[in-house]
């Protein structure tokens, strides 16, 4: 399957927002790995405070401990108490709790709540409570374990997760709590990707990742209040795009739309928010992004530990404590830790990574869009040895002590990551008290840093500082220091990548030019430029339009030039793959889903309504640059991009302004909207099936009704 272009500063841009939004981000100004005891409790956002509570009761539920849940309901959000269909769903599930004790005190007070709560609710909730509440109390004579019993659904404890999972969608639409961008835009993409597979019967490359992050299972949709039955007709194409957009009936899209009474985004909203993954993958997979997009330090924050103070690896824990980072097992072997999978374990590449700066680069300092420069990418041979023993080794460290002087600021602005101690945080900031680690804790702790030796840590943090240092390098346009570390770390490097060579010394050559020094630039370009250009004749096209800058005497040539953003990641992937750095699963995971969404709206022959919404748009927002190697033969730029995370799209093959390739225009123009949707309405089929049905019919709804019918 092929990879799509993607703007990373603009996934930058929502990871960040996605990490601060779920407090998995330190921004104070330390980085130090333990939290100190005297530091202040980090500040929490309504919608933050507003999830958390919704998280709380969905556990309380899901434990069966349903006077909590109550008692939050009635602290936060007693409106939806004055709901009698939830209220006796919450009553009937304590009557079950009451009575699965076992106890004759418990079976007492299951007495007491039918008298007192529940038979009262029952007679005004919805036509059938009254049934279900005698129904219920069948429950006194059957056995909870009597799988044959006519209340063997009631006793299950699967209803403890339908409940919860219905009060969360309820909550979620009334306090306005969605889940951040990232979160919604990450779960429509796979769903897309998923469905796109499945109808084109091809295997998706990276069916390991969307299958354990997005769960098949998803909460019971919130149900209107019956005042909204009445609501005027919505408008077809909002029924039809929520119905496809999020894989429901037709009933079930109007049904959405009554409850959020016939706003379509918030509709859309509240059913991804219904699909649920997994939430510690998905952190792993966000921290991974993060330290090798240098947003976030690659240390771990936790509660002080008497006599402990740095931790240099995560810890290798099988499930999360309270106070820690939420994480799954990390598994790495030597230098090179390729992501790995296996039967109840996620194991994420490169969780251990240094990063580098936060979004603190002005992205608009560079005039044109970032470009995924995908010729530039990576060596056209991975076999060779890679190591970093004898006088490699020796190169290394002066080239990282150099890099270090370049990027010790640099590196001191990322963030801190804390992963998701929320619950413990907020517990903290409402009772202003603090907790330290159990003894258990403190010896799982200090086990973590046994398992991986310093030298080891030391080796790897090494490869991930020179990688981040060039990728700082390249990101200011130091590109002629950027060569001179670059061969100092591997002489040979730049005759296995001499397109990436010359795209640096086109910024060498636009800086001069933009200085005024036209006599130096044109020793560049007559030193390097030219040689390359004269081996690989491709690079002409560009090499001329390089030398035009020499004409634009008081405009900021390299500002016309090459995006430094794209042309830093592109180095940064080269080196890392020299080095046994692998580039994150999320960037990978990233590509193939926004591929697959281009081809589905093609398919559909329609612009997708939610992309804006979901930032979509700005994802795919990737543009070819002024100065560019974008006229490189196919053949040359497959040969430097298989695997890669740098790829290029030219103009002819963007979808038109609807969505809809060229081709597919004369099947659109036969075709009326208003014939679409009777067609999809009618026989229940997707856009596509329905467009390609008129086409054979000269556009006729009614005579491909008939024919189906016939």
């Amino acid at each position: 399957m092929d990879s799509a272009p993607v703007n990373w500063e603009a996934l930058d841009r929502l990871i960040l927002d996605f990490a601060k939004s779920e407090n998995l981000i330190d921004d104070s100004a330390s980085t130090s790995i333990i939290s100190s005891p005297s530091s202040s409790p980090p500040s929490f956002s309504s919608s933050y405070q507003s999830r958390f509570i919704i998280r709380q009761i969905r556990r309380f539920l899901e434990s069966g401990d349903i006077d909590s849940s109550l008692h939050l309901l009635r602290s936060h959000a007693p409106f939806i108490l004055d709901d009698h269909r939830l209220l006796f769903r919450l009553q009937k599930q304590k009557f079950m709790e009451l009575l699965r004790r076992g106890t004759g005190e418990a079976r007492d007070s299951a007495i007491e709540c039918t008298r007192t709560a529940l038979a009262p609710c029952a007679l005004d909730a919805y036509p059938e409570a009254y049934e279900e509440f005698k129904h219920v109390l069948l429950a006194f004579i059957y056995d909870k374990d009597d799988q044959n019993s006519p209340v063997a659904n009631e006793w299950s404890e699967r209803r403890r997760f339908e409940i919860a999972g219905l009060m969360s969608s309820v909550l979620r639409a009334h306090l306005q709590a969605y889940d951040p961008v990232f979160s919604m835009t990450l779960r429509y993409l796979i769903s897309i990707h998923k469905g796109f597979c499945i109808r084109q019967g091809i295997s998706s490359p990276i069916s390991d990742l969307t299958e354990r992050l997005l769960l098949e299972e998803r909460d019971p949709p919130a149900v209107p209040q019956e005042s909204f039955y009445e609501a005027p007709p919505f408008d077809e194409v909002d029924i039809q795009a929520l119905a496809h957009a999020v894989e429901l009936t037709r009933q079930g899209a109007i049904d959405s739309l009554r409850f959020a009474k016939g706003d379509l985004f918030q509709a859309f909203q509240n059913e991804l928010c219904r699909m649920k993954v997994d939430v510690s993958m998905l952190d792993e997979l966000v921290r991974e992004y993060c330290v090798y997009r240098g947003i976030v330090d690659s240390g771990l924050a936790l509660p002080s530990v008497p006599g402990l103070k740095t931790l240099a690896e995560p810890l290798k824990v099988g499930q999360s404590e309270p106070g820690y980072c939420s994480s799954r097992n990390y598994s790495f072997e030597g230098d090179n830790t390729n992501s790995k999978h296996s039967d109840g374990e996620t194991s994420v590449s490169n969780a251990h990574m240094n990063g580098s700066p936060e979004d603190s680069v002005d992205v608009n300092s560079i005039q044109g869009t970032d470009v995924e420069l995908r010729y530039a990418c990576e060596s056209t041979n991975y076999s060779e040895d890679c190591s970093t023993s004898g006088s490699h080794q020796a190169g290394i460290s002066k080239v990282l002590q150099r890099n270090r002087n370049y990027t010790s600021g640099e590196r001191s602005k990322r963030k801190r990551w804390r992963g998701r101690q929320d619950d413990e945080d907020y517990k903290q900031d409402v009772n202003a008290t603090s907790t330290d680690l159990s003894r258990e804790q403190q010896n799982i702790f200090l086990q973590g840093l046994e398992k991986h030796p310093s030298a080891d840590i030391k080796s790897r943090d090494d490869k991930y500082e020179i990688v981040l240092g060039m990728k700082e390098l390249a990101g200011r346009g130091m590109a002629a220091e950027v060569v001179e570390e670059v061969t100092a770390l591997d002489p040979n490097f730049f005759l296995q990548n001499h397109i990436l060579l010359f795209q640096l010394k086109q910024v060498e050559f636009l800086k001069l030019v933009s200085s005024g020094d036209h006599s130096s630039a044109l020793r560049v370009a007559s030193s390097h430029l030219g040689p390359i250009a004269s081996r690989d004749p491709s690079l002409l096209k560009p090499l001329k339009e390089t030398l035009l800058a020499l004409l634009w005497p008081n405009e900021d040539a390299l500002g016309k030039g090459l995006p430094l953003h794209a042309l830093s990641t592109s180095l940064q992937f080269a080196i890392g793959r020299k080095l046994g750095v692998e580039e994150p699963q999320l960037m990978k995971l990233m590509r193939a889903t926004l591929h697959t969404h281009n081809e589905w709206f093609k398919l559909q022959m329609c612009k997708d309504r939610f992309e804006s919404l979901l930032r979509i748009d700005s994802l795919k927002d990737v543009n070819t640059p002024l100065i560019s190697a974008c006229s490189m033969s196919k053949s040359n730029a497959d040969s430097c991009t298989h695997g890669s995370s740098q790829v290029t799209i030219s103009s002819s093959t963007r979808v038109s302004e609807d969505g809809s390739s060229a081709t597919q225009e004369s099947s659109r123009d036969v075709c009326d909207e208003n014939a679409i949707l009777k067609v999809m309405e009618f026989l229940a089929l997707p856009r596509a099936d329905a467009i390609h049905l008129l086409a054979q019919y000269n556009g006729n709804a009614e005579t491909v009704i008939q024919q189906i019918f016939a």
